[in-house]
């Protein structure tokens, strides 16, 4: 199956890219420019950066220690794209890799002398993804031969001793690398290596071991802390470990976690990590709108941990929590043309940024950048856009389950059906089955859809008389079915309520004390400011009904605000609360974040003081 996570058991099971083909629409057109531009454009910046020609042995090395990475996650995107570039640099990269399957550019010579900050067993890892997403895509070739020679390496070296990666992402590597090949070995090493992690396993630092999580046992730790992307790659691994050896109570470890950091330490976008210092989980309640880091590849590891829980569980809260990163993070990551990207996501921007037209070296959010010194987030942007499909719907005894409303076709045995929708602009769903079959249809109705409804309009039956009007029933937040079977012409339409909305901080987030944002469907809103349009840094906004408006199809909205009574009176404290503010109205323009800073330098802010 053509799936970065086939699971063996699960209450869901995967459909694939080979099930599920997005249409033009917001997910499919992003899609159908990843294969067509992004790619291309990674592909471009390594060979300009030196990180491939370090393959091909030319000196002195470029890139840092964990560059070779970010050449396995463009093989990955290449995979799943069938892109045709990919024999050529995959070759490029077999020919590097030593008799005994060691493969590293930076490290070779003086092997695994620095476990905490080598990234050796990271980048096996994503060269181990790299070569299942071939395999499952084309088959045995090449690139499948490196990633298996590599991972046998990994398990010679490492199956028995105490010793992990500073950076986690072989863990899920290896569980992929057994479900493709059966090979029990693979599933073991990763086992091993989860269970070794916070004995403690690697060196202290000044971050501290819950850096890289090795300040704790998997099974004892009460959250998600630390550098968000290790944590969030590696709870992917546990539960990954967790599924295919029937460990339930390590899955409900992770489970536990990630309740937690989403009810506490996940921002509004569902963005996760605060902390610019170390790209790191705050303390509780510690989500700053300005000062929020949210990297790109935190929220690719957010969606891969809730893709994982959703099939393990089928609870529709991961699905809730994937579609919300989506749409307001992996959206937001890439620019509208799909050759400048954020790293960073904060939620306020005071000051517009100053525009690169190469190497960002300090990518702390404001403006895309066509390239970083660190570029994990382009790259893991291209490998996730070209996989998305298989986020899309899954299967079960009872039927199709579609969790992300996009245009598509979606064909599971017998039962093929097209997904026809203008979502997330308008709350029309409408799901028609092409060719019928047995089992039922399951659509998620998100969280914040009270007052949804669904009709079952059934086709009409061979000599039969027309059908009355079909009866509309109310469809709650999770998971709403039309039983099977289904049979050619049926159709099902679910109207979601789109109305926009406001939404107010828990008292606990201090930061965010006084103000409020405003969302719409699953998206995310916030005012933007570039060149002569009034500043974002003196105004209060009105709570009352947001405006519609629709531009070229994407929604805008309008609210209400007063600016300042401007003034400086030399001391940013009063005696009253809200000091001097109460100025003259104006109308303050709202756009979805995943859309701003396609128009150039600009001040922004999701959350708006009231």
């Amino acid at each position: 199956m053509a799936d970065p996570v086939v699971p063996s058991s699960g209450v869901l099971s995967p459909l694939g890219l080979d099930a599920v083909r997005l249409s033009p629409g917001f997910w499919g057109d992003r899609v159908a420019l990843n294969r067509e531009v992004t790619i291309a454009h990674c592909q471009e910046w390594e060979e300009r950066e030196g990180w491939i020609g370090n393959f091909r042995g030319e000196r002195p090395r470029r890139g840092r220690e964990f560059s070779d990475s970010e050449i396995y996650k463009l093989l990955e995107a290449m995979a799943w794209a069938d892109h045709p570039g990919l024999p050529a640099l995959a070759e490029t990269v077999a020919r590097a890799q030593e008799g005994d399957g060691y493969l590293n550019t930076r490290w070779s010579g003086s092997r695994y002398t620095d476990f905490a900050w080598g990234h050796e067993l990271y980048c096996y890892g994503h060269l181990i993804q790299a070569g299942v997403a071939r395999l499952r895509v084309h088959g045995e070739d090449r690139l499948t031969e490196v990633a298996v020679r590599a991972a046998d390496h990994v398990c010679r070296r490492f199956m028995e001793g105490t010793e992990t990666c500073g950076h986690p992402v072989i863990e899920m590597a290896l569980v992929e690398l057994y479900r493709a090949t059966g090979t029990e070995r693979y599933l073991e090493m990763a086992r091993r290596f989860v269970e070794r992690r916070g004995l403690p396993a690697l060196a202290d630092i000044p971050f501290g071991r819950a850096y890289y999580q090795d300040d704790l046992p998997v099974r004892r730790a009460q959250v998600f802390r630390g550098h968000a992307v290790r944590a969030l790659y590696l709870a992917s691994g546990v539960v990954d470990v967790a599924v295919e050896t029937g460990d339930e109570e390590l899955l409900k470890a992770v489970e536990a976690q990630w309740e937690r950091t989403v009810a506490r330490r996940t921002h509004l976008t569902g963005g996760m990590g605060s902390r610019h210092a170390d790209e790191s989980f705050g303390e509780d309640y510690e989500l700053p709108p300005d000062r929020a880091y949210n990297e790109t590849c935190a929220s690719i590891a957010s969606i891969m941990l809730s893709h994982r829980l959703l099939l393990a569980t089928g609870d529709a809260r991961y699905a809730d929590l994937a579609e919300r990163t989506l749409y307001n993070m992996l959206a937001t990551g890439v620019a509208l043309d799909g050759r400048s990207f954020f790293y960073a996501n904060p939620l306020q921007v005071r000051v517009p940024a100053v525009p690169l037209e190469g190497v960002n070296h300090a990518p702390e959010g404001g403006l895309r950048s066509p390239w970083f010194d660190v570029s994990c987030c382009p790259n893991n942007i291209a490998r996730t856009m070209a996989s998305l499909p298989a986020y899309v719907a899954t299967s079960s005894a009872g039927g199709i389950q579609i969790h992300h409303l996009t245009p598509s076709e979606i064909r599971h045995g017998r039962l093929a059906v097209r997904v026809e929708t203008g979502y997330p602009w308008t709350g029309s769903v409408r799901v028609r089955v092409l060719e019928g079959g047995p089992g039922g249809i399951t659509l998620r109705v998100p969280a914040w859809a009270s007052g949804a409804t669904i009709v079952h309009v059934p086709a009409p039956a061979p000599g039969a008389p027309p059908p009355g009007d079909p009866a509309v029933r109310p469809a709650s937040p999770g998971y709403v079915s039309v039983e099977g079977p289904c049979r050619a012409g049926d159709e099902i339409r679910l109207e979601l309520p789109m109305a926009p909305r406001w939404t107010f901080p828990d008292r606990r987030i201090d930061a965010l004390r006084g103000s409020a944002a405003v969302e719409r469907g699953p998206l995310v809103y916030c005012a933007e400011s570039v060149a002569d349009e009034p500043p974002l840094g003196d105004l209060a906004a009105r709570v009352g009904p947001p405006v519609e408006r629709e531009m070229d199809g994407v929604v805008e909205l309008e609210v209400a605000a007063a600016l300042g009574s401007g003034g400086d009176g030399g001391w940013p404290y009063a005696p009253v609360a809200g000091g001097r503010a109460g100025g003259a109205d104006v109308t303050l323009r709202l756009v979805p974040y995943h859309r701003w800073g396609n128009r150039g330098p600009a001040t922004m802010r999701v959350w708006l003081p009231i």
